[in-house]
């Protein structure tokens, strides 16, 4: 088991299956985070259940119970601080952050988004990519700031968009690459490959590739 491993916490708000994922990954003894905890603000999200069953301790913090985002929040940094987090990792967690918590949390705080940033932020992310006629969609982890779907881009994965495509099916292949991923990329935080720069991420190992993904494929 790798020594003095990251504590992580996932926030999901539903099945969160970037967040099994994660916990798949970091069952590896050479993985470099612990997944500490799983926080919801959903009571009745299917990702806790899977959580418990994988061993997790989890916190359901039901979000319409607090008056305010900031009573929110408070919640849930405690539970934070209880777990010992020293990252997050937002995985389908449907709440915006205050700048205020977003940095307390600068640069600690990733997320994975369906579509290649900044492209098509937001949600409906396949339907949009489909109607505007793009060739290539895909996913980002990228750090969190205040501005929805914006901060420093760890790293992309790119799915050539099909001819016959439907929301769902684009949907289920951008969310195979994800699973890819974010395990990576969460490795890259925790090990301290990515460092900002002028609100760029750079990466402290060789990241070249000099495969070219054509869409539609070349002919002859």
């Amino acid at each position: 088991m790798t020594a003095n491993r990251k504590k992580v916490a996932v926030l999901i708000s539903g099945r969160g299956s970037n967040m099994e994922a994660l916990i798949a990954a970091a069952r590896a003894a050479d993985y470099p985070a612990e997944i500490a905890t799983v926080i919801s603000n959903q009571p009745d999200a299917p990702g806790l259940t899977f959580a418990r069953m994988a061993g997790i301790a989890t916190v359901a913090l039901d979000h319409k119970v607090y008056p305010t985002r900031e009573a929110f929040e408070a919640a849930l940094q405690a539970s934070l601080d209880a777990a010992g987090v020293e990252l997050i990792a937002l995985a389908g967690f449907m709440r915006l952050m205050t700048p205020d918590f977003v940095n307390r949390w600068r640069d600690r705080m990733i997320n994975i988004h369906p579509s290649l940033l900044p492209s098509f932020k937001g949600l409906h992310t396949h339907e949009r990519a489909l109607a505007a006629g793009v060739r290539v969609a895909g996913c980002t982890v990228h750090f969190v700031r205040a501005e929805m779907d914006a901060g420093p881009i760890i790293a992309q994965a790119a799915v050539a968009v099909l001819s016959g495509d439907t929301p769902s099916t684009l949907a289920a292949r951008v969310l195979a690459a994800e699973h890819k991923l974010y395990p990576a990329a969460l490795r890259l935080v925790t090990t301290a490959k990515v460092r900002i720069d002028a609100e760029k991420a750079i990466g402290f190992e060789d990241v070249n590739q000099t495969t070219v993904l054509f869409s539609p494929a070349l002919s002859g």
